[in-house]
């Protein structure tokens, strides 16, 4: 399975929402505290960029030799319509100071020293240190992985559902009484996970490994191949 840090990067690189939370900001519009863009650098560090004129820049301008915390929390919502559709939460926390010269004309460029953090999703729960934060990279597929899930939902759907073939006999049995929908719910380097939705409102999830991790679209185009072919005998 894929480390705590390498989920924890692929949600700070994904297009997931996210939200800079500071101490003492409760009054600052919601939307006022969405990055406009984040990155991370070499040393495991967030680079959050804002309007000018946001709080949170004001807030780090002000607080000069101060030390200021803030937390990054970013919420990972499935792609494609599907029951309990929030996959993940991840947050990273630590000290934010301005970084100038960084961004365009009327932004300003945050930066979050990560001191830790920590996701919760559905590998589980688990904190992350900064040195595992800073060592560990984004899955390749994190800026595809929406597009991947919405075409194998649209057009792959009899495929899909042939995945169930390969979760044993009770299950075909079960699927046979109950009539589900297989639902692409996550996609990574190292497998699918996929949501099988029963007509009486009941559900429950299945991943399929990869024969190996795959690094590119063309890889994973060829180890999705090789998962319904092996679904279709």
């Amino acid at each position: 399975m894929p480390s705590a840090a390498e989920r924890t990067r692929t949600l700070v690189q994904s297009t997931c929402s996210a939200v800079l939370l500071v101490p003492g900001m409760s009054t600052a519009g919601f939307d006022q505290l969405i990055p406009l863009d984040r990155s991370v650098g070499p040393e495991g560090d967030l680079f959050l960029e804002f309007p000018a004129d946001s709080p949170a820049v004001r807030a780090a301008a002000h607080a000069q030799d101060d030390e200021l915390t803030a937390v990054l929390e970013i919420t990972d919502v499935a792609p494609v319509s599907v029951p309990h559709r929030i996959r993940g939460r991840g947050r990273v926390s630590g000290r934010l100071t301005p970084a100038p010269g960084m961004a365009g004309p009327g932004r300003m460029m945050l930066r979050l020293e990560t001191g830790g953090a920590y996701v919760d999703d559905l590998w589980g729960a688990q904190g992350v240190e900064p040195e595992e934060f800073r060592d560990s990279a984004a899955d390749p597929l994190v800026a595809h992985e929406a597009e991947l899930l919405q075409h194998l939902h649209a057009a792959h759907g009899e495929q899909l559902n042939m995945l169930c073939g390969l979760l044993g006999e009770r299950t075909h049995e079960r699927r046979a009484a109950h009539e589900p929908s297989v639902v692409p719910v996550a996609i990574d380097r190292l497998g699918l996970r996929v949501r099988v939705c029963e007509a009486d409102g009941r559900f429950f999830d299945a991943r399929f490994d990869f024969a190996e991790p795959v690094r590119d679209m063309v890889a994973l185009r060829r180890a999705m191949r090789t998962l319904f072919e092996a679904a279709a005998h």
